[in-house]
């Protein structure tokens, strides 16, 4: 499933060259001036689309760059991105035995029709003198954010309701690009039956690998290597006006069977419709919640839908608080079971007090009034809450 989770150019003010030494590479290293000179031509061509022009800024002798450039500008088109500027700020690490280096740069970025607001980071940005200028090698690394589009070519569908690129390293990713914009469709629907006010309209980026997503994210490789998908900003900020996507791990969602797809993309797909990943919801209420809504009509055994909760009160005992932080942690060895049994106490709640007034005590939560205090508006104290969900346990585990 998924956890929750405006810069200008300004061009150095001098071109600071490095002469060759005995022993030293030929190309001498940063020239913060000359790259921020490139960062303002691949501004323009991101802006024009044009493709000959990205390209001219990569190595010549660097045929993969010279791609990846084109790409990007490829991409800026089939994305309608806007607002797009890169700011050079300062070198990072040390300079390489070529003589290329990695600057932080701070970017800002959109995609029309979409993001309310531009996305606004720092990417890591390498460097390489190519004769007189200086060029663009790629971007990432350094640990930091990667975005999806400045990583390679994509294939992109646009709809009503999404935009839906995929890496078009991927097999087949024509096809994959056409299946998650039904699923977002569908989910849509799925969404609508129970929060009939929201508008659909998500962003859904699916990289190439569970690697290439930890990338995206600016996360340590393997972060998120069991999370089917994540949807969360996409800059990495907290900020309220950032943009919200779903980010899928195509290395978990190939696995999936159809329904299983399905119930992923509709589960991110609330996420977004509540404002999920900018808010702060107890993780038991917010994950619960979501999967409540995608199983609503889902017709599955509980065997099914519940089996590793089922598996794991039969081995550790019926668990005697609400999972939170630690059982949600994106390692941790019974993940799936705590979203299991997250959703089985929200399904519990809706038994017991009706679905509205579940989506009422999720409103609520989301607007900041504390858990017990939204749920005392419906009679029920969170004590209660835990002894109707600790009982269900038992009965299923027995």
């Amino acid at each position: 499933m998924g956890l929750v989770v405006v810069l200008a150019l300004v061009v150095g003010s001098g071109d600071e060259t490095h002469r060759a030494t005995p022993g030293a590479p030929a190309a001498g290293g940063p020239r913060p001036g000359a790259a921020a000179a490139t960062l303002h031509l691949l501004e323009e061509a991101v802006e024009s689309r044009d493709a000959d022009a990205a390209r001219a800024l990569a190595p010549a002798d660097d045929p993969v760059a010279v791609d990846l450039l084109g790409a990007v500008a490829g991409n800026a088109e089939a994305l309608d991105v806007v607002e797009f500027s890169a700011r050079y700020v300062d070198e990072t690490g040390a300079v390489a035995p070529d003589g290329s280096w990695t600057a932080e740069v701070a970017m800002t970025w959109g995609f029309a029709g979409f993001d309310r607001e531009p996305a606004s980071t720092e990417v890591a940005v390498t460097f390489v003198a190519d004769g007189d200028d200086t060029a663009i090698r790629r971007f990432g690394g350094a640990d930091g954010l990667e975005p999806l589009w400045l990583q390679g070519p994509l294939e992109v569908r646009r709809t009503e309701q999404a935009l839906v690129m995929v890496s078009a390293s991927r097999p087949a990713a024509d096809r994959e690009v056409a299946t998650y914009a039904r699923r977002v469709a569908r989910g849509a629907d799925v969404v609508r039956r129970v929060l009939p006010g929201w508008r659909p309209s998500a962003v859904v980026e699916v990289p190439a690998s569970a690697a290439a997503l930890d990338a995206s994210l600016g996360a340590v490789e393997g972060t998120y290597g069991g999370i089917a998908a994540v949807t969360t900003t996409a800059d990495g900020t907290e900020s309220p006006d950032a943009p919200v996507h779903v980010f899928v791990n195509p290395d978990v969602t190939r696995g999936l069977r159809g329904a299983g797809a399905q119930v992923v993309m509709s589960h991110e797909l609330v996420h977004v419709a509540t404002d999920a990943a900018t808010g702060v919801v107890d993780l038991w209420l917010l994950e619960g919640f979501a999967d409540y809504v995608a199983l609503r009509d889902v017709r599955l055994p509980l065997t099914t839908t519940a089996g590793r909760a089922i598996d794991l009160v039969r081995r550790d005992g019926v668990p005697r608080r609400l999972p939170g932080t630690t059982e949600f942690d994106t390692r941790a060895a019974d993940l799936e079971a705590a979203y299991e049994l997250a959703w089985l106490a929200c399904d519990t709640l809706a038994n017991e007090i009706g679905e509205r007034a579940l989506v009422d005590v999720y409103r609520r939560a989301s607007d900041g009034t504390p858990v017990a205090a939204a749920l005392k508006r419906h009679d029920v104290t969170v004590d209660a809450l835990v002894k109707w969900w600790r009982d269900r346990l038992a009965s299923l585990a027995s």
